[in-house]
């Protein structure tokens, strides 16, 4: 193929990506991750993944995207704002996650990458590839890094200098060879240290290095068992995921709203006070998170995890 059919192709790809409403769309040649082969190798020997046990699953395929998609060429990394200031109207009742505010972002993306994965085929040709929104052996951080997106900052998420980190990543996988974003981003967290010292929980070991099985979003979210009593009075309120890290972040100053009707919360849910989410009902769960990620922690979950608030939200109280 030509080089200026490479220019082409791939400017019309990330136009149609900002028209579908993707904040950025950066471009990586589908190849082995050689940096983050160590570096995946030693987080899950020291089993910083949990119960997380799909992580040590697919280790080549993580690693190379070729294994998941035949003649893969390249990979379009793109990310989806979903930056609120909207918050919950009762700052002491239990928080939940500014992603998980509005609909499920798997299915959102997943459509606008369908589209985009049409768009390419009927605009360029027979072009075959996968679309891959966070529940695949893919690596979303490693590829937006690799495309230009942002750095990966020292509490494991893509930091953008225009826009910080509110935002969902996912990929397009294809077979066509296109223009590449080969200028990485420099790493600007500097000597920061503000999301290592506002962790609650201290998952954040060292610059760079997450242990997931201390992570809230984990503890909240991934994990099935009960949460440990460790975590007694670390949780900071919050009942599914976390955003403290990166509420913390100063790059997140330059953070603008998302656009995305289907990131709106739903009606009822920032008005509910803590004796609602005390008295939660399974029909009232099904109302309100009917389309959203909570469902992934499912009622008993997001009651086991607003039980253990209150038990240790109680016991305080009566010291």
């Amino acid at each position: 193929m030509a080089l200026n059919n490479k220019v082409l192709y791939s400017k019309l790809i990330k136009d149609e990506a900002q028209r579908l409403g993707f904040l950025f769309c950066g471009i990586a040649r589908a190849d082995f991750l050689e940096d983050e082969a160590p570096r995946l190798e030693s987080w899950l020997n020291k089993n910083m993944h949990g119960e997380m046990q799909y992580m040590e699953n697919h280790f080549d395929k993580r690693l190379d995207p070729r294994l998941l998609v035949e003649g893969a060429r390249s990979v379009i990394s793109l990310a989806l704002n979903y930056y609120t200031d909207q918050k919950q109207a009762e700052p002491d009742a239990p928080k939940i996650s500014k992603y998980a505010y509005g609909a499920d972002y798997h299915h959102v993306i997943k459509d606008k990458l369908k589209q985009l994965l049409q768009f390419i085929q009927e605009n360029i040709g027979d072009v075959g590839g996968r679309a891959f929104v966070d529940s695949a052996p893919v690596l979303d951080k490693a590829w937006a890094k690799k495309a230009g997106l942002g750095w990966i900052g020292k509490n494991s998420n893509l930091i953008n200098k225009k826009a910080g980190s509110f935002y969902f990543l996912a990929e397009l996988i294809i077979d066509l060879d296109l223009e590449y974003d080969i200028e990485p981003t420099a790493d600007h967290c500097g000597t920061c240290t503000r999301c290592i010292d506002a962790c609650p929980t201290d998952a954040i070991v060292g610059p760079y290095v997450v242990d997931g099985s201390r992570c809230i979003s984990y503890l909240t979210i991934e994990l099935k068992n009960e949460i440990p009593s460790a975590f007694k009075d670390k949780m900071e309120g919050w009942m599914f995921g976390c955003d403290v890290c990166q509420d913390v972040c100063p790059w997140n100053k330059f953070s603008v709203i998302h656009n995305e009707p289907s990131f709106n919360p739903h009606p009822d849910l920032l008005g509910l006070t803590t004796a609602d989410w005390t008295e939660l009902t399974e029909e009232t769960f099904k109302k309100v998170f009917q389309k959203s990620a909570v469902k992934r922690a499912k009622f008993s979950g997001l009651e086991r995890n607003i039980k253990f608030l209150q038990t240790y939200s109680d016991h305080q109280k009566s010291e």
